[in-house]
């Protein structure tokens, strides 16, 4: 993996101005992005039931990008198929998974305790799965004039976030950019006012990683410092209207909305977010069981400090029925699926993901086609 996270502003007009364009500008600018990594076009992906229908799946906004991508070489594959997204964020997705509601959830975080067995039962008595498919590092954005490059280490983070630190030019932070001119400007922070996985595990992140800086953990962000947005794209967006603004975001969207992104030192040195610190990652990723329920041992992945490694990242969930569902139903959400693992393409990191290769690709394509 050698490409940057860095995205035109073309491919940005894309996303926003919906499947059409993306199409138009995939053909125009990339001239392979409808050749998934394994060489094959969308419209030729093999395997296919070909089942037409509306496919709908509701849950995390961090992965919403990487859905209308997917989406997009979904309807290319399958005529008349479509994937109806609704990205209400995790805690909503896992509940209307467990309800019946929608076909899957879009989830930052696996399913409590107490949804585990509700899920086996919508899922007909079989056991629902955690496939992690979309690969998305997480970004300290700020938005700070006149700092193009700025340095900082997991605990002056926690220390942000709790309201501890309060000023830009804080001799703690001085202390971590040697050189640069910090200005005196507040720091206001923006945080997930909804319920989200994203802020559950940049919470699990900071325990592991800052253990003696931060508590608190779950899917509400505290709200005893600063202020709250809805969504991934609300608090990227927050943060652009604040000078001495800093939130916790998937890269995507920092980029998007042409944020800073901070270097963090896990340990070992300050660290870039880019593709290749993020591989040294999941190089060493660990799931807590086998088979093909994939949760991942987030514990062991948030505590690294490997040099070069950037750890902060989220392996976003698409949680289905391993059974149960009716055969429409299932051919749909297979087809979909296999569509995905087949759009793991230079579009997809373009959009600020990890396409996921090797033997984690295998894995996720043995998950797949075990759906019944």
């Amino acid at each position: 993996m050698i490409r940057n996270f860095k995205r035109t502003a073309a491919i940005l007009g894309v996303v926003a101005a919906g499947s059409a364009a993306l199409v138009a500008c995939s053909e125009s600018e990339e001239g392979s992005t409808d050749t998934a990594t394994n060489g094959t076009p969308a419209a030729e992906v093999e395997g296919l039931s070909g089942t037409a229908g509306q496919l709908v799946g509701e849950g995390a906004s961090s992965q919403q990008n990487a859905m209308d991508y997917f989406n997009v070489k979904y309807q290319e594959a399958v005529s008349g198929a479509s994937l109806a997204y609704t990205a209400s964020g995790s805690g909503s997705g896992r509940t209307n998974f467990v309800g019946g509601q929608v076909a899957f959830a879009g989830s930052d975080s696996p399913l409590s305790e107490d949804q585990v067995e509700p899920a086996a039962e919508r899922c007909g008595g079989n056991d629902a799965w955690h496939l992690p498919f979309v690969i998305g590092p997480v970004a300290v954005a700020y938005n700070l004039e006149g700092v193009e490059e700025l340095n900082l280490s997991i605990p002056t983070v926690a220390k942000i976030f709790k309201g501890e630190i309060t000023s830009w030019n804080d001799e703690a932070i001085a202390a971590e950019n040697e050189g640069v001119e910090l200005p005196d400007t507040n720091i206001s922070v923006v945080y997930r006012s909804d319920e989200s996985g994203t802020s559950d595990n940049f919470q699990k992140f900071l325990q592991a990683a800052a253990p003696e800086d931060w508590e608190t953990d779950g899917q509400q962000f505290p709200s005893a410092v600063g202020e709250g947005a809805n969504g991934s794209n609300g608090v990227a967006t927050q943060v652009t209207n604040i000078d001495g603004g800093i939130t916790y975001v998937e890269s995507g969207f920092a980029e998007q909305q042409g944020l800073g992104i901070a270097n963090l030192d896990f340990g070992a040195g300050p660290v870039e977010l880019n593709t290749d610190s993020v591989g040294v990652a999941l190089d060493n990723l660990e799931f807590v069981n086998e088979g093909h329920d994939m949760v991942v041992d987030t514990d062991a992945l948030f505590a690294s400090n490997a040099e070069g490694s950037y750890p902060l990242i989220l392996t976003t969930y698409e949680i289905v029925c391993s059974a149960g569902y009716d055969e429409t139903t299932s051919a749909m959400v297979k087809d979909f699926l296999t569509v995905a693992l087949n759009s793991q393409d230079d579009g997809l990191a373009e959009l600020g993901y990890i396409p996921v290769t090797g033997a984690h690709h295998e894995r996720l394509v043995e998950a797949v086609e075990a759906i019944q």
